[in-house]
């Protein structure tokens, strides 16, 4: 193929293509023990599965099954690649790659409830003395470090970070731009709950904020939605006064399902130094001191 060919080469009938390779290599390496045949592939002049098989296996007909392989231009269903991709034993990454090929959108990566791994509780506490904590799609709260603790007022009983925004008396209190980020805030959850629209879990979250915080709801009516992104936060803490950050959100790729947010000193500000402080014996004591 030329130069000009490739250039010019229709990214539909790319895509075709990647699809024909893509479940031909996969079909490949699937032994028909491993697909539970009863004849164990005896017999035969090639590893794998065969077309039909495939299809049998499937619950999807011989011919369609041949078109779909073939990269024809034919009408797909996620049940159907779905199908496929368990007969295949497609892993997560490889299932969402199918949808691509064949022109759907993929669907969100499927996650594992396992804890938060121990190289993520290390990586918040590293963090220290700035604040960090993680989230899981709700926003629920899964932990935190101790400057988070220290500086925003976090304590066991709060669950769920947009609960906390609206309820935490001490947060709010603390929090100087807490108007002014309410309603990114919110658009920020609703961004995420559009993600998986199926799920009630939001939902539910919604409804409680509705009947707790009249500002919520006032907010929540106006259907703003905004992508997540870097967000300045002023607090005014009672032992060392203003601190400043910008608070940003990484998303971990073998944990799809988990918000990382660091927060890191606003440049030009002296509040790295404070949070030096306040982490150290004296600030905690200094803590510990009752008000007034």
């Amino acid at each position: 193929m030329t130069t000009s060919q490739a250039v010019t080469l229709d990214p539909d009938a790319q895509r075709r293509r990647d699809l024909r390779e893509f479940l031909m290599s996969r079909r490949a390496r699937v032994s028909p023990v491993e697909a539970g045949l009863p004849d164990g592939g005896a017999r035969r002049r090639t590893p794998g599965l065969r077309r039909e098989e495939v299809a049998v296996l499937a619950g999807v007909g011989i011919s369609w099954y041949q078109w779909l392989e073939q990269g024809r231009d034919i009408t797909v269903s996620p049940h159907v690649l779905d199908a496929v991709s368990r007969v295949l034993r497609l892993n997560d990454a490889e299932r969402r790659h199918l949808y691509v090929l064949a022109g759907l959108n993929p669907p969100l990566p499927t996650v594992d409830a396992a804890p938060v791994t121990e190289g993520l509780r290390r990586l918040i506490d590293a963090w220290m003395p700035f604040p960090a904590h993680i989230l899981d799609p709700y926003w629920n709260t899964v932990t935190f470090n101790e400057a988070a603790r220290l500086v925003f007022g976090y304590t066991d009983q709060d669950l769920n970070c947009l609960v906390s925004y609206f309820t935490n008396p001490i947060y709010g209190s603390r929090n100087t731009t807490w108007q002014a980020n309410a309603g990114y805030v919110v658009a920020q959850f609703r961004a995420a709950a559009s993600e998986r629209p199926w799920d009630a879990g939001y939902q539910a979250i919604v409804d409680e904020l509705v009947e707790a915080s009249p500002e919520f709801a006032e907010i929540w009516a106006r259907g703003d939605v905004k992508a997540g992104g870097m967000l300045h936060k002023e607090i005014e803490h009672p032992s060392v006064g203003r601190l400043c950050f910008e608070s940003t959100q990484l998303r971990v790729p073998e944990r799809p399902d988990l918000t990382i947010v660091l927060h890191n000193p606003g440049k030009g500000t002296d509040t790295a130094a404070k949070l030096e402080w306040l982490a150290c014996p004296e600030g905690r004591r200094e803590m510990m001191r009752p008000a007034g």
